[in-house]
């Protein structure tokens, strides 16, 4: 069996408060690095988004995903890179599974979903779903409820079974 070299993802967020030149320099080092010791197989700037969470009061950064495979030790040598690098906010490698295949360098990345809308399979729900969802007709019909746990008054009281 032959063995596949695995590829790898590295994200990385970059501090929109450095200056173009400089996260442009990053960007071409990390690529630089990656070429000398392994082979790039995807280059895709995301360009400005919003961070999950604000880090060092920073609200969004400048994303970009690199594709590639080769050595450990190139995995090692990016890290050392990236984190002593002024102006990488965060990054991470991630090890893709065996047979995936790298996305395309001229897809657009996945678009950031609203968060009003929901997806479309929820709105357009077929009609025989949406009766298997509804309430039974008659009392006789609605399932026994089990006895509360919580009495009128909002206390906690003892119910045996």
């Amino acid at each position: 069996m032959v063995a596949t070299k695995p590829i790898y993802d590295l994200i990385l967020l970059l501090d929109l408060a450095a200056e173009d030149d400089r996260r442009a320099k990053i960007v071409a080092d990390t690529r630089a690095a990656i070429s000398a010791d392994g082979e790039l197989l995807g280059d895709q700037a995301w360009g400005t988004r919003p961070l999950a969470y604000e880090i060092d009061h920073r609200e969004a950064a400048e994303y970009h995903l690199l594709q590639f495979s080769g050595p450990a030790s190139l995995i090692g040598a990016l890290e050392h890179n990236l984190r002593i690098t002024d102006g990488v906010i965060r990054y991470r490698v991630i090890k893709l599974p065996a047979g995936s295949t790298p996305v395309a360098a001229n897809a657009a990345p996945t678009p950031i979903p609203a968060a009003e809308s929901p997806p479309a399979s929820v709105t357009e729900a077929p009609e025989a779903d949406v009766a298997a969802h509804e309430p039974p007709e008659s009392p006789a019909e609605a399932p026994a409820e089990a006895p509360d746990a919580v009495g009128e008054s909002g206390d906690a009281e003892l119910v045996s079974a």
